[in-house]
């Protein structure tokens, strides 16, 4: 049996663990800054500095899309595996199966380009104004002061925010798009307690999604991990893998509460107006985030 290898074996094989994702606007952390202050009167203030990655505007979404012309496989010699030029009769069989595909590769097109659309609220990512368009609809939403597009699905946004603690908070929450990874979740609790968890910033964490397909690297450090591999293919040639941006930062909390429960490694530190819990975030963050604070006194 003639053993044959495309050259893009390693993007293919990622795309394929991307499926999932490639139908969605799933949105992960880049390089950021992001505090959240809590404060004795009862009120709280969140910012978000940074890059979001929105994996559906990117490169990436197109290849899930598959390529659009025939590319032959590369054909091996039966006895010592070399690579060598296949025959014609090999290339006719390879084209007969691309064209016999062509009708069911055009229906996953079509589907995921529905199935991207109505998680982009409304907008097709095949669309050459989309990551416009997605600009304005954050511009016109309370809280997004700043939203630049850097191309290739990366934004560099500055969201700022403040309010009473008189209702849960997520962020981020984007009009008419259905949230599955928030980064940051503020819960209310009785007696004045308050429970803050931050799934988004954090690469193994079993709210991302990516960490289920990221294997032993994990989430987005799989991810990152995986698009590495495919820089280049074992012939040398160019995988075209999408410049996926690190997730690295700081989160902060500022509080006058007390802290009751948090999972940072050196625990609180004085701070204006009361004590700061401090995480740096990186590929490496094994565990998301968590603090549990008494706001009543």
């Amino acid at each position: 049996m003639t053993m044959r290898h495309k050259p893009r074996a390693v993007a293919t094989a990622i795309l394929a663990s991307l499926s999932l994702f490639l139908t969605g606007c799933f949105i992960t952390p880049g390089k950021f800054e992001s505090e959240l202050v809590l404060t004795d009167d009862n009120r709280f203030s969140f910012t978000y500095e940074g890059e979001i990655f929105f994996i559906g505007l990117s490169n990436l979404a197109a290849m899930g899309a598959g390529a659009e012309e025939f590319e032959p496989s590369t054909c091996y010699d039966d006895d010592t595996f070399d690579e060598r030029e296949c025959t014609e009769a090999e290339l006719a069989e390879q084209r007969a199966e691309w064209d016999a595909g062509a009708e069911m590769r055009a229906a996953e097109a079509a589907q995921q380009a529905e199935q991207m659309s109505a998680m982009m609220g409304g907008i097709d990512p095949n669309d050459p104004e989309a990551s416009a368009e997605l600009v304005r609809l954050l511009m016109r939403q309370k809280g997004w002061e700043r939203v630049e597009d850097k191309g290739d699905g990366v934004f560099d946004v500055l969201y700022r925010v403040e309010g009473e603690l008189t209702h849960d908070f997520m962020f981020p929450v984007i009009e008419d798009v259905p949230m599955t990874n928030p980064f940051v979740q503020m819960v209310l609790r009785d007696e004045g307690v308050v429970r803050i968890n931050a799934p988004g910033f954090s690469a193994n964490n079993d709210a991302n999604p990516l960490a289920a397909m990221g294997g032993a690297m994990g989430g987005m450090a799989g991810l990152a991990g995986m698009a590495a591999m495919g820089q280049s293919s074992e012939d040398g040639e160019s995988a075209e893998m999408p410049n996926i941006p690190a997730m690295e930062g700081t989160f902060r909390i500022v509080t006058s509460g007390r802290i009751l429960a948090n999972n940072t490694d050196e625990g609180p530190s004085a701070a204006t107006g009361g004590e700061m819990l401090e995480w740096a975030i990186s590929p490496r963050t094994a565990q998301a985030p968590t603090a549990l604070i008494d706001t009543s006194q």
